[in-house]
């Protein structure tokens, strides 16, 4: 069994994804109308800032808790593994 890690941002970072996936259910709904091309970019392209934003908190939220904190102490990571594991997290940047 996985030990759960949870942070502060996890919950408004659920509530954004949540509400981007109900702004894409209103987006596929919106190509069943048949509404114009250039609607239709822009709310897909509104769905994916949405994911973008919480996808960044995320990220920025590991460097400043997890990274920080196998720096500094109170981690049962070794410290050398940070610099592959800020590459491993960079990739998502």
């Amino acid at each position: 069994m996985t030990k759960q890690h949870i942070h502060e941002s996890h919950a408004p970072i659920v509530k954004r994804l949540k509400r981007a996936e109900g702004h894409l259910r209103c987006v596929v709904e919106r190509f069943d109308d048949g509404r114009s091309c250039l609607e239709l970019a822009q709310q897909v392209n509104a769905t994916e800032k949405a994911i973008t934003k919480a996808k960044r908190t995320l990220v920025h939220d590991y460097v400043d808790t997890c990274l920080d904190v196998a720096v500094n102490g109170d981690s049962s990571k070794p410290t050398k593994n940070v610099p592959a594991d800020f590459k491993a997290i960079a990739r998502y940047l």
